[in-house]
């Protein structure tokens, strides 16, 4: 078998198989700790330092002042709203910002990161075709269109962007956008590299990490994600009480979280 072959045969094993029980429970252990069995994702949030974005524009009405030193929260719904606010004004690098910054928190060098994107002349008009692809023809399409378009945005940040814009203007045709990040990816190959070895499929660990890189996933990838995460949060929801159905991406922040690990 070459490599994509062993690939194929992972990701069919992996649907086959879904979440073992050790996963459904700590799926439920997680949604005991959390609290998000009620409002759902929506009220995850994230710490920012405001006026580390001071250079950055356009800057989203809703968010904090860049006066100070102190430190703000923004939840995913205060970004959903930001993105539609900022979609319905055709402003699309703001909407950018406002999923970025969200993203990014208190870690790293987004804001120079950020500044270097929005100075791209293109960026926007990249931005605002990824969204029409996206509420035209879904979220792997949109993958597709903005995938390497936008010079300095990688998938862990453009799949934060598709994610919000589906919450803000959505529901897109197909499968919903979700985040996919390096975190999120670790779980995944955790659990490929597991079931693979189970399943005595050749070579199973060096395909995992292949597959579930920390970036760079190819639009195929984005695809099987989507529909194992889907399935995953169908799976949970019919077998954890209080898990809310229709909300995958209750599921993309346990696994971001630590709320399974699959090699454990």
């Amino acid at each position: 078998m070459g490599r994509q072959d062993v690939a194929d045969a992972l990701d069919a094993e992996m649907a086959r198989r879904m979440l073992p029980p050790q996963a459904v429970q700590a799926a439920a252990d997680w949604l005991a700790r959390s609290g998000a069995g009620t409002g759902g994702a929506d009220g995850h949030g994230v710490r920012y330092l405001p006026a580390r974005w001071a250079a950055i524009g356009p800057w989203p009405g809703a968010f904090a002042a860049r006066t100070g030193s102190g430190t703000a929260v923004v939840s995913r719904a205060q970004v959903v709203a930001a993105v539609r606010a900022a979609a319905g004004r055709g402003a699309w690098a703001e909407a950018l910002v406002a999923s970025y910054v969200w993203g990014q928190g208190r870690t790293g060098y987004g804001p120079h990161r950020l500044g270097r994107i929005l100075a791209e002349p293109r960026t926007e008009a990249r931005l605002a075709r990824a969204a029409g692809t996206l509420l035209d023809r879904g979220a792997v399409a949109a993958y597709r269109e903005v995938d390497r378009a936008v010079k300095g945005l990688g998938p862990a940040f453009f799949t934060k962007y598709l994610y919000f814009v589906d919450r803000a203007l959505g529901p897109a045709p197909g499968l919903s956008a979700l985040i996919l990040d390096q975190r999120v990816a670790r779980v995944l190959r955790a659990r490929a590299t597991r079931v693979g070895t189970e399943a005595a499929l050749p070579s199973a660990g060096e395909v995992a990490r292949w597959t579930w890189s920390d970036t760079g996933w190819t639009a195929h990838r984005y695809e099987v994600y989507l529909r194992w995460m889907h399935a995953a949060a169908e799976q949970l929801a019919r077998a954890v009480p209080g898990w809310p159905a229709g909300e995958p991406d209750l599921w993309e922040l346990a696994l971001f979280q630590g709320g399974w690990d699959p090699a454990g």
